[in-house]
């Protein structure tokens, strides 16, 4: 990369995700924890600055490659590369895990018992018809701006600006990303590195975000809205 503007945008959003963002994370996911019981609206509210944020986010990365004469949406995934009946087998794979997995989680749940990785996140679950809105959208948002912005756009800007390997840059947004999940605590995020893991193996392997889109949306999808809360939760939290 040789433009300044696209330098100069890169180290701010870079800056931001790697330092900014994990502590605003925390400490709204803690205020949240605090102050959830008392009102109403403050999960929505967390989740609309969540959701805006990633979309900004997202939007800025779209700026660097379109002032940047070297990055073009190939660069940074936004094509489609497989055959489309691969990619269908790997969706419909996906899906059938998925929903085996969450029949074992109900099952837990109807017993009493906790959700596995559940506790590093226990505030974001909603509890209301309206939450879980929120919750849908705020997994289908995370699912696609976040693989625009640590597994397409900072890869490219690691190999292009820096001319870092492309394992290297890998690395390196793997860790950014995790770094955006602080408030899970390091439970959490030895959890989201094995899942980021997973995901930049697959960017890596077929040169496309939308299989990755797609999958992150799900296992969102599947975290928040499908995975219920253990019962004597629901009934801690109705007293």
């Amino acid at each position: 990369m040789s433009s300044p503007l696209t330098l100069v945008l890169a180290v701010v959003l870079v800056g931001y995700l790697a330092v900014a963002s994990p502590l605003l994370g925390k400490h709204t996911y803690d205020r949240l924890a605090r102050t959830r019981d008392q009102d109403p609206m403050a999960y929505r509210r967390m989740f609309t600055l969540w959701s805006a944020e990633l979309w900004t986010l997202a939007a800025v990365a779209l700026l660097i490659v379109a002032v940047e004469p070297n990055l073009d949406a190939a660069d940074i995934g936004l094509v489609i590369t497989e055959p489309l009946d691969d990619t269908l087998g790997t969706i419909v794979g996906f899906l059938v895990a998925a929903t085996a997995g969450v029949l074992v989680f109900r099952r837990l749940a109807a017993k009493g018992k906790p959700i596995p990785g559940q506790q590093a996140f226990n505030h974001l679950l909603p509890r209301t018809t309206a939450e879980r809105w929120y919750a849908a959208g705020l997994s289908v948002t995370a699912g696609i701006t976040e693989e625009i912005v640590y597994r397409g756009l900072l890869i490219a800007v690691g190999t292009g600006a820096l001319g870092l390997s492309t394992e290297v840059a890998a690395f390196g947004a793997l860790a950014v990303f995790v770094a955006g999940h602080l408030y899970q605590g390091w439970r959490g995020m030895l959890a989201v590195t094995l899942v980021g893991f997973g995901l930049t193996l697959l960017y890596l392997r077929t040169g496309s975000l939308l299989m990755p889109i797609l999958l992150h949306a799900l296992i969102d999808l599947r975290g928040l809205v499908f995975t219920p809360q253990p019962r004597r939760e629901l009934v801690g939290h109705a007293g």
